[in-house]
């Protein structure tokens, strides 16, 4: 049989490939794949479980497509991801709308847990979280010229906060020949930008000992013909003097690094189960800077981990106007059940990690208005994303503003810019956070 199956991926871009994956498995199968749930026989709804908000995006998202079915306007709902592997009791008592589920370790499985919950029958599927199949085709849903490139599945990091180990296994590298065969079909479907991802992509190759590294496969994908390659979640204790100088030599790896160092208070560090100390996080970015002096740091911080005292906290914003880093992800501390911290003495109130976090972005806003300030009357390469009607002009990213995280910049151009060109714009202005300006002729 044929079957209409709509695809809503909820979460990480770790999490949109494995939809990308589920989508191709369907299309072979002969199914029609669509994003519109409305109308289809099945809905699939990739779900994130990792923090309270990503808990309570992928519940409503549960209860609108139960609406749906509750209309006659969907046969049938499949929820897959981090959410099912972790609360499928719950799901199964507290969730009628639900169908059937798929853990992390059965994203294959998807066309069997189709064809059973249309036969009538229960569709559960929890496979070996340390063991699944990451080489598979995908149906790339992002734009013609951004891709992503998952390098590994899991993590072995075991900080204190995070549950990700027990929802995705331990970690596994997947081997350099399947990953370059991946990113040359990507580059030859016209991929100009490559978003290198992984929960750490620093380890790459490690577990594999047959000398793959991270360093070794960014040489390798630099002799594709790719613009920019981009990379997300380098570990600071795992980065090497061999990959600072791949990065800086290498021209199309751009100078924009997504450093996860979550505080910078040593005995918070050490709470976290993190690697490092503040010292050695600080001798990172003086490094890195002498690499690279366009470099541009991206971080996540969290506030209000157990036993965070204003000195600690004080610390940590001594730390973020000193370092001057210019772009960060700031979050409230989230107590997730089944990981050390929530059991940890000394919980912060929520109210005062929630001040935490808002103090800690007003320093991250000045900073980042200060780096914009920096870029008046610079001339920057940008790659354009379209026109915006609501802005009346083109809008794109420079090197330092990574997909839907980051900033934008809005600028204007005699002729017809398309989606996926690169062009040099210069900057004029500031907008609410993003760059202003217009195309350099």
């Amino acid at each position: 049989m044929s079957y209409k199956v709509a695809f809503i991926s909820l979460g990480c871009a770790k999490n949109l490939v494995n939809a990308e994956q589920m989508m191709a498995l369907c299309r072979k199968a002969g199914y029609t794949v669509t994003g519109e749930p409305e109308g289809a026989d099945v809905a699939v709804l990739n779900t994130c479980g990792f923090i309270e908000s990503a808990k309570s995006e992928a519940i409503d998202n549960i209860i609108e497509l139960g609406q749906l079915k509750a209309q006659g306007k969907l046969k049938k709902l499949l929820v897959t991801g981090c959410l099912s592997q972790r609360y499928p009791e719950d799901i199964r008592a507290e969730l009628p709308e639900v169908d059937g589920m798929l853990g992390t370790g059965s994203y294959t499985d998807v066309v069997q847990a189709i064809e059973e919950l249309m036969a009538g029958e229960k569709a559960e599927h929890f496979g070996d979280i340390h063991r699944t199949y990451e080489d598979g085709e995908r149906l790339v849903t992002t734009p013609s010229y951004t891709a992503y490139l998952k390098i590994a599945e899991g993590c072995s990091n075991g900080c204190a906060f995070c549950i990700i180990p027990k929802l995705r296994g331990r970690y596994r590298s997947r081997s350099m020949q399947a990953l370059l065969a991946e990113a040359g079909t990507l580059a030859d479907s016209g991929v100009k930008e490559l978003i290198v991802i992984a929960q750490d992509i620093t380890r790459y190759g490690l577990d594999l000992k047959d000398g793959s590294t991270l360093a070794g496969l960014l040489r390798e994908l630099c002799k594709l013909p790719f613009h920019w390659i981009r990379l997300h979640y380098l570990y600071p204790e795992a980065v090497t003097d061999e990959l600072i100088d791949v990065i800086a030599r290498e021209k199309k790896i751009v100078h924009y690094l997504d450093i996860p160092i979550q505080h910078a208070n040593d005995g918070i560090l050490k709470a976290m189960r993190r690697r490092n100390t503040k010292a050695e996080i600080k001798a990172l970015f003086a490094k890195l800077r002498a690499a690279m002096p366009d470099v541009v740091i991206r971080t996540s911080i969290i506030c209000g981990l157990p036993g965070e005292g204003e000195a600690e906290f004080e610390e940590l914003c001594d730390f973020l106007r000193e370092e001057k880093i210019q772009r960060a992800g700031i979050f409230q501390f989230s107590p997730e059940e089944g990981t050390l911290a929530a059991a940890m003495e000394n919980q912060v109130d929520p109210d005062v990690a929630q001040r935490r976090v808002e103090l800690a972005v007003d320093i991250q806003s000045r900073v980042m208005d200060e780096y914009n300030e920096d870029r008046l009357g610079t001339c920057m390469e940008v790659l354009c994303e379209g026109f915006d009607e609501d802005e009346g002009c083109f809008v794109g990213r420079t090197y330092a503003d990574s997909v839907e995280i980051d900033g934008r910049v809005l600028f204007t151009a005699a002729d017809v810019i398309m989606p996926g060109e690169f062009v040099w714009v210069r900057i004029t202005g500031v907008s609410d956070g993003d760059l202003v300006g217009e195309i350099e002729e």
